[in-house]
């Protein structure tokens, strides 16, 4: 009986020990699940790389109208036939330098030659003809005084002269006109510039006013540019402004020149144009396009991606103490500022953000007020 009982009291505390066992080992578990929980539950840390901040700081900001268009040449001629000949010489091509009244084409004057001899005798005869009518007037006038004639015989005789000469006067004009016709089959260059198209060639017959040759100058060069209403407001002529032109690295400066009185018809854009500085490999036909820069002053800045406009009010998100922070802010005007050494868009901040606050940029995303981050 004895030997029973032993038994029976070793079994009951082989299976006391195995429940406190269990018991511990849940109890273990159950804190290992909670303290997993809250690690879950707590916010990850966002590592932010230094493009994805900016600083506000106090600079310049200036404001800007963004234009664009075609470069042309102030002075630029298309150089046509003035007469209907063959061309019998084209001295230029495409990229020579011309001077103004260097002659650049030649067209037949043979025709025109024989018309101008033409002409000449004409006039020659013209002359005679007046020699002889007023050689008639001053014998007519001595008869006339002698009483030989009457004096309707001398008022014909002086209606010849003026008859005469107004033959003459017309044939010496067609001489001129025909000498002229000479002349205009020498073609000569308008302005100084550069040959920028030839459309004919030797041995082609040209009409009058048929396309020969273009020439552009490019020491001046001006943007015309087509602004709204609105944009051209604040405009003056002396405002600068930097213009991307394409083939070029660096910017190129220009200035406004004229702004036209009027608008488009059917767009209502006022014309506005630009005169460019004198620069290398600038060239006519070429596209630009640039920001006119209307005013400049002082103000705290952030990059205008950073303002953020999904809520209530304008914020921004700020980086302080490892920690994200939600700030709204009071916005100003809009223009050009520089931030990591770069021009690029910018807001002024009125109220709401310190000196030397930093900002998370829009490439960012939206990050919960609280987040930790790790800041470069």
């Amino acid at each position: 009986m004895k030997k029973y009982l032993l038994w029976a009291a070793l079994a009951v505390a082989v299976i006391v020990a195995a429940l406190l066992v269990l018991r511990g080992r849940s109890a273990s578990q159950a804190a290992a699940a909670s303290a997993a929980a809250a690690a879950a539950s707590a916010p990850a840390s966002v590592e932010l790389a230094p493009t994805d901040l900016a600083r506000a700081s106090t600079q310049a900001l200036v404001r800007t109208v963004d234009v664009s268009g075609g470069l042309a040449a102030v002075q630029m001629a298309l150089v046509k036939a003035r007469i209907a000949a063959e061309v019998r010489e084209v001295s230029v091509r495409e990229g020579d330098p011309v001077r103004a009244g260097q002659r650049i084409a030649l067209l037949d004057a043979t025709e025109a030659g024989l018309r101008l001899r033409q002409a000449e005798d004409q006039a020659a005869a013209a002359k005679a003809q007046l020699d002889i009518a007023d050689r008639t007037l001053a014998n007519n006038r001595a008869l006339v005084a002698q009483g030989f004639i009457s004096k309707n015989a001398l008022e014909t005789s002086d209606s010849n002269v003026s008859a005469a000469r107004a033959s003459l006067a017309a044939a010496t004009a067609a001489a001129d006109l025909a000498r002229k016709t000479v002349r205009d089959a020498e073609v000569t260059a308008p302005i100084g510039g550069l040959i920028s198209q030839r459309f004919v060639q030797p041995g082609e017959r040209v009409s009058v006013d048929a396309r020969l040759l273009e020439i552009v100058d490019l020491s001046r060069l001006e943007l015309a540019a087509a602004l709204a209403p609105t944009d051209v407001a604040e405009l003056r002529v002396g405002q600068t402004a930097a213009l991307r032109v394409e083939g070029l690295q660096a910017p190129v400066t220009a200035r406004v020149a004229r702004i036209s009185p009027s608008t488009q018809a059917g767009t209502r854009a006022v014309m506005v144009y630009l005169s460019l500085d004198a620069t290398p490999g600038l060239r006519h036909g070429l596209f630009a396009q640039g920001a006119i820069e209307l005013d400049r002053r002082q103000a705290r800045v952030v990059p205008l991606s950073a303002l953020r406009v999904d809520g209530a009010r304008p914020y921004v998100l700020a980086a302080d103490k490892g920690v994200v922070q939600r700030i709204e802010v009071t916005t100003g005007q809009r223009g050009l500022a520089t931030f990591g050494g770069a021009p690029e868009s910018a807001i002024e901040i009125a109220t709401g953000l310190p000196e030397g606050a930093v900002v998370l940029r829009g490439t960012v995303g939206t990050l919960r007020a609280g987040t930790p981050v790790k800041v470069p």
